[in-house]
């Protein structure tokens, strides 16, 4: 089992920032992949960014140039910041952890349990 522990949401203005972080604890070893996801009311979740275990990473068109994901390996940490907030970033952001087991290849996704980020005047 892997956990996953969430923090960094809150309430910002336009064009702030914020940086959401989340640790990972149990059996981490398997994991390959970490990343973000958010969802809106009224939205699917998406994928917002994601970091492999060899450091290669994607983002999302519309966060792309504004957010960077990065890791911390000593702290089995990754983050999530987010620069020139917009309106249309308010979601519930959950943080995501892929684990592949070796001998087979069979994956299985862990989550987080979500955290607020809410971008309004």
């Amino acid at each position: 089992q892997v956990q996953l522990v969430e923090s960094g949401g809150g309430l910002v203005q336009p064009g702030g920032s914020l940086r959401l972080s989340c640790a990972a604890s149990g059996n981490i070893f398997n994991i390959v992949a970490m990343g973000w996801y958010r969802q809106a009311p009224v939205n699917q979740r998406e994928l917002v960014a994601v970091i492999t275990s060899g450091g290669i990473t994607n983002y999302a068109g519309s966060v792309k140039g504004r957010f960077t994901i990065s890791r911390d390996n000593a702290k089995n940490t990754v983050y999530l910041q987010m620069n020139s907030l917009k309106p249309e970033d308010t979601a519930f952001y959950y943080c995501n952890a892929a684990s592949r087991r070796a001998n087979d290849g069979y994956e299985y996704d862990y989550w987080g349990q979500g955290t607020q980020v809410t971008v309004s005047s």
